[in-house]
């Protein structure tokens, strides 16, 4: 199998890209794409390509699907605060990028890779019900959100003509992310534990009663490999699937920290009200029914204590000292 992995040097890329090597999929070729060079995966033994490239350059959609991969993981794009601050650039790396990839399969004759899209939560909009179901109505409140839904469409609908075979994967926001802050609205999610559990200092800029929906780094890596060795037969036409995950308010996720690193490290968050951020977390819902997704196998964490934990046994022992 040749597996092609865009957004290849982004976290959740990295270990993909790492599971896949451990044998987490066939892969006897690999290609990584990323706008700077992939770093070369430790162990692998195949055919490899490790590409500088944007998605939204002329004629690159073109020469990446001129390799004819066998499966296309599409996790390339702009977060959701810059894609708010900068109308352009989301637009041209969160949709016209990935609608020129998708023509760029459809011109090429006898060609029916499988394509695992990394979509969002937040195609989904206030008002929302409780517990927000598989079906409910696409409304997003955000630039960032307009644009994975448009891209989920897009991918159904050039499912549906055979162009390729699409799924695309709701991810929950993902915590505890290892490294740096990124430019996400939903950051604060991860530095707020993160830093504290390195003791360093963390601001949080919306109410403890906030409530959100959490997997893993480990836990989203298994969705991306289980999306490329399902049976997608069973999807039918809806290839748009809300992931399972951990519901959980900031007061819960404090609390978990206390549990495992004391009140010293919750001490290191600062409360700083961000009306911004607060306005664009209010529009995203806090819990899913992921029935339908647990039906097709995927798991997540059990509880935010196992999310903690992942992060300790995964990320903390790599992370840098606290300055």
């Amino acid at each position: 199998m040749h597996v092609m992995v865009l957004g290849a040097q982004g976290m959740i890329g990295r270990k993909l890209v790492a599971a896949i090597v451990a044998g987490g999929l066939a892969a006897e070729a690999l290609t990584l794409v990323d706008v700077v060079t992939p770093d070369v995966p430790a162990g692998f033994l195949g055919r490899l390509r490790c590409l500088a490239l944007d998605l939204g350059d002329d004629g690159v959609a073109e020469r990446l699907v001129g390799l004819r991969p066998d499966l296309i993981v599409h996790l390339a794009a702009v977060v959701s605060g810059e894609a708010e601050r900068d109308f352009d650039k989301g637009y041209r790396t969160n949709l016209d990028g990935t609608r020129a990839l998708f023509d760029a399969i459809r011109r090429v004759e006898g060609y029916h890779p499988r394509v695992v899209f990394a979509s969002s939560l937040a195609v989904f909009g206030a008002p929302v019900p409780e517990r927000v179901e598989d079906t409910h109505l696409l409304a997003p409140l955000t630039s960032y959100g307009t644009q994975k839904a448009i891209t989920e469409l897009l991918l159904e609908d050039y499912t549906r003509r055979r162009v390729f075979d699409g799924v695309a994967l709701r991810l929950p926001t993902i915590c505890i992310r290892p490294g740096l802050p990124n430019k996400a609205a939903s950051g604060f999610f991860s530095s707020i534990l993160r830093e504290p559990l390195r003791g360093q200092p963390a601001v949080l800029p919306v109410s403890e009663e906030v409530r959100h929906w959490f997997a893993s780094p480990r836990a989203a890596v298994g969705f991306f490999l289980h999306a490329a060795r399902m049976d997608t037969g069973k999807l039918g036409h809806r290839r748009a699937i809300t992931l399972p995950g951990v519901s959980a308010t900031v007061g819960e996720m404090i609390e978990a920290l206390r549990a495992v690193a004391g009140n010293e490290a919750v001490a290191l968050i600062r409360r700083e009200p961000d009306a911004v951020i607060a306005a664009i977390i209010a529009g995203w819902p806090g819990a899913f029914d992921p029935a339908r997704a647990l039906s097709f196998g995927f798991q997540a964490d059990n509880d935010f204590a196992e999310i903690i934990k992942v992060y300790v046994e995964d990320d903390l022992p790599n992370a840098e000292s606290p300055s």
